[in-house]
């Protein structure tokens, strides 16, 4: 596009100045042309005679060699006049003895004329001229032109030849100065080093294990390898779509090392760092990597270290008990060292047996039971409702986990934030189709308005803000990321009464239904 701006350019100037410049050229040409006839005739002794003894004179014979004049030299006319203006020849005889049409009045009186005038034959350039007698004075005046029309076309046939030659010239020179502006903006690499710095790039970037993005200062995606597009999600139009929290990331203008962040169906730990050139940015390097399965097994072994650690702090808790019961029977008072122990005894079976029976899923009741016991620990009370039901294989135990866990956890931070008494109910069902997981606690309860930035990757309910450390958050981005991965929902129920505490979650999740039996014949 650039060549052809330039050759544009080049022909539209070159034509508009050749042809100023042609057209002044052969005006000046045609003005020596029928000056040069209108001498010539002016000399000739026919028409120097003629003119000096009207009464002798072959006025035929000066009409037939001035005809001839004209024929041999090409002009467009010549007309000889008497100093009356009275033409005494003409291209076209009927015109003789006719006014002279012009100006001859400087030429009679001995100057010379040379202009361009619309005469009887239509626009001419001509030359008129003084004829002197043998005595030197002045005895008529000789006119000669040569029609525009023929400037024109003569202008028309030298044009193309000179605009071509100089349109060449210039697009050459164009050519050498585009040439060296692209050698600039390359920094000098030439197409075949262009093309190796290519290859090298695509091969590397696709061959990288590590999602790369790259972004100009605009804010578009200028590249993205095969890893960042099987990472993030695509438009319908094949374009990349980086996400809310991925573009708060990138408009931040800070670089990040290892962030977390959640998006749909994946945990990526991002890192982002502004690039510059010459002292500027040009944009930014965003790499992610997938850690979606290793987020996975950290939450599998949370929930298993969390369980250990409610085994251990419920041994200490027996520890305790066994030696409050021995202490009590060494005083004689076995009678309440019996009613101690079977209280104490009662009130853990009570929870374990309303699990065990009720939430078929083993997963799901280990975390209960574990997440009862860290929550006394820290002087929480967790209550499963006594309507709780759960069967096994509704959904994939390791989601339904996800979803309480974090739940329950948020509400335990919630409760201990409060005042007392702390508690923390959980109710898990599965009616008409869906599991429901809703979970209450005596905190403060989720601010109005803020459900969807707190499903977001960096939000602390405990803080009320989003935390661009990523410390807090990724919890409930987790939940967030459950429940969009299985069409789901989840909600906020605001309380009717002071015993409904401070609010209740409810996260619903469609039931995976098990395939049809087939019919048999």
């Amino acid at each position: 596009m650039l060549q052809l701006l330039v050759v544009g350019v080049v022909l539209v100037g070159a034509t508009a100045a050749l042809g100023w410049q042609l057209r002044t050229d052969t005006r000046r040409d045609a003005t020596t042309q029928v000056t040069d006839v209108a001498a010539a005739v002016a000399q000739s002794p026919d028409v120097r005679g003629g003119l000096a003894d009207p009464a002798t004179a072959d006025r035929a014979g000066v009409q037939d060699h001035v005809e001839a004049v004209r024929r041999a030299t090409g002009v467009y006319f010549i007309t000889v006049m008497d100093r009356e203006k009275v033409r005494w020849t003409h291209p076209d005889p009927r015109r003789i003895g006719q006014t002279f049409v012009g100006n001859a009045d400087a030429a009679l009186a001995g100057g010379e004329v040379v202009e361009t005038y619309t005469g009887t034959l239509g626009p001419s350039v001509r030359a008129v001229l003084p004829v002197r007698g043998p005595d030197g004075t002045v005895v008529g005046a000789v006119a000669a032109g040569v029609a525009t029309r023929s400037v024109t076309r003569d202008l028309l046939d030298r044009l193309p030849v000179l605009v071509l030659a100089l349109a060449l010239s210039l697009s050459l020179v164009g050519s050498w100065a585009l040439s060296r502006w692209v050698r600039r903006r390359t920094h000098g690499l030439e197409p075949a080093d262009l093309t190796r710095l290519w290859e090298v790039n695509d091969a590397v970037l696709h061959s990288l294990r590590e999602g790369l993005v790259v972004v100009d200062a605009a804010g578009r995606v200028q590249v993205a390898n095969d890893e960042a597009r099987r990472l993030l999600p695509t438009g319908g139009d094949g374009e990349l779509e980086l996400g809310p929290a991925l573009s708060r990331l990138l408009a931040a203008g800070e670089d990040v090392v290892d962030d977390v962040q959640v998006t749909d169906d994946r945990v990526l730990v991002v890192s982002r760092l502004d690039a510059h050139w010459e002292g500027r940015r040009v944009g930014t390097v965003v790499t992610l990597r997938d850690h979606t399965e290793l987020q996975a097994l950290t939450r599998d072994l949370d929930a298993v270290r969390g369980l250990a650690e409610a085994l251990r702090s419920q041994a200490h808790e027996s520890a305790n008990r066994l030696h409050v019961v021995v202490t009590l029977v060494e005083q004689g008072q076995a009678d309440r060292a019996v009613e101690f122990a079977t209280a104490e005894l009662a009130a853990a079976q009570q929870l374990t047996d309303l699990v065990v029976a009720d939430v078929a899923d083993p997963a799901v009741a280990a975390l209960l039971i574990g997440k009862s016991a860290q929550a006394a620990e820290r002087g929480v009370e967790l209550e499963v409702e006594p309507d709780t039901a759960l069967a096994e294989g509704l959904l994939p135990a390791r989601d339904l986990v996800t979803v309480v866990a974090n739940l329950v956890d948020n509400a335990v931070e919630a409760a201990m934030a409060a005042p007392g008494p702390r508690w923390v109910r959980v109710r898990i069902t599965a009616p008409a189709g869906r599991v429901e997981v809703r979970v209450t606690d005596s905190g403060e309860g989720l601010p109005a308005g803020r459900l969807e930035r707190a499903m977001e990757r960096g939000w602390s309910r405990k803080e009320h803000r989003l935390s661009p450390g990523g410390s807090h958050g990724l919890g409930l981005a987790l939940v967030g990321q459950v429940v969009r991965r299985h069409g789901g929902s989840v909600r906020v129920e605001e309380p009717v009464t002071l015993d409904d505490g401070g609010g209740t979650m409810v996260v619903e999740l469609p039931v995976r239904l098990p395939a049809p039996a087939p019919v048999s014949s």
